[in-house]
């Protein structure tokens, strides 16, 4: 009965993703990354791409219950988002079932690859982040303990086949989006961003080496996102607001940080450049996920999105946008906007499930030219 249950709620999501994204312009409906041959996905980050390990360390967290996943899911499933994530849309363009989260007890499927993302999560370890006076306060479990697990699951249930090079020709790694986290951290506890952007080639290296390793593995086609317009954030408004309008651009987001994303994902493209260089048989994409973002701000009325909330969050409670560090989302007595489809940020934090679903659409067009597909 539950194989039943769980193939007919893969049909339904595959059915829901279709309609949903014959809206969009990038057509994922069409099954690209299936026709691309893509099989299997493994995804590596944060929050952005968790489909429940954190919930597993910490059955407390606020994406572990309502109203996280109230579109789509019955109950939270640690999805930060009311929705789906851009990961859970990739899937849906393959043809997959949403990734299994690796610290689930008995995973439902490991065929179609395994999700070791943990919200929370940093590029630098919580003991390099200490010795810069940077706490991880949220989960210990950082890209090398992420890459710790791939090795592990890797060696038991998938590489020990003797078709295990022809699956690696067609599989998806995603390396991220990750050290986003250490610069919240740092910036929230009050460091500069003169500071916070000294952090940058320790995390641009850090995300490096985690794809070194992945490539070790055995990986042949490698997505690395870079960061997001985090200045167009509600919670970044919100802590730093300022009455000085040159702060803002033409879509009142914060320049400087802003810049700082900017800064990172420039240093981080450079060094996926070198990368290729020294692994000229492996296919590695840049992820724009900063140019997704900005779209869906600049495209807010074409796409159906309300322009006088853009920047609020739908989840939260207090000031501008929406959104209070003491009166977060899941909290009790924290209000859910009236339509979520009409908000770009779910919580000030994380993006809806509609937005989610257009940047998927969107990244995916950007990256499949680059992919070497051959199509049937």
């Amino acid at each position: 009965m539950a194989a039943t249950i769980n193939n007919l709620l893969f049909s339904f999501v595959l059915l829901l993703g279709a309609v949903f994204l014959l809206v969009s312009p990038a057509s994922c409906n069409e099954n690209l990354l299936e026709k691309c041959g893509i099989k299997t996905i493994y995804q590596l980050g944060d929050s952005i791409s968790d489909t429940g390990n954190l919930v597993r360390e910490n059955p407390q967290v606020v994406c572990a219950r309502r109203p996280y996943g109230q579109y789509f899911f019955m109950n939270a499933t640690g999805r930060c988002s009311d929705g789906l994530l851009i990961i859970d849309f990739f899937t849906i363009s393959a043809a997959l079932p949403f990734l299994e989260a690796y610290l689930n007890p008995n995973p439902r499927s490991l065929d179609s690859g395994m999700n070791f993302a943990v919200a929370g999560a940093t590029a630098l370890p919580a003991h390099t982040l200490a010795e810069k006076s940077i706490s991880s306060p949220v989960t210990n479990s950082s890209l090398d303990k992420q890459l710790d697990w791939m090795f592990t699951y890797f060696n038991g249930s998938v590489c020990n086949t003797t078709d295990c090079l022809n699956k690696l020709n067609n599989t998806l790694f995603m390396v991220g989006e990750i050290g986003g986290n250490d610069y919240n951290y740092a910036l929230f506890r009050g460091k500069s961003l003169e500071e916070v952007t000294l952090l940058v080639p320790d995390v641009v290296q850090a995300i490096k080496e985690a794809a070194t390793r992945v490539i070790g593995y055995g990986a042949r086609r490698i997505v690395v996102p870079g960061n997001f317009p985090i200045g167009c954030f509600p919670s970044y408004l919100t802590l730093f607001q300022t009455t000085d309008s040159a702060a803002y651009d033409e879509l009142h987001c914060l320049k400087e940080l802003n810049n700082l994303a900017i800064y990172h994902n420039q240093h981080l493209q450079q060094t996926l450049e070198e990368l290729k260089m020294e692994y000229p048989d492996v296919v590695i994409v840049y992820g724009d996920y900063f140019s997704a973002y900005m779209w869906i701000l600049q495209n807010v009325h074409s796409l159906g999105f309300d322009a006088a909330t853009a920047q609020k969050a739908c989840c939260g409670l207090g000031g501008e946008y929406d959104f209070s560090a003491s009166r977060i989302c899941g909290t009790p007595g924290v209000p859910v906007c009236a339509n979520p489809l009409e908000r770009i940020s779910w919580d000030g934090i994380h993006s809806t499930h509609k937005a989610n679903g257009f940047m998927a659409s969107w990244i995916i067009q950007d990256i499949l030219p680059k992919f070497q597909c051959s199509y049937p």
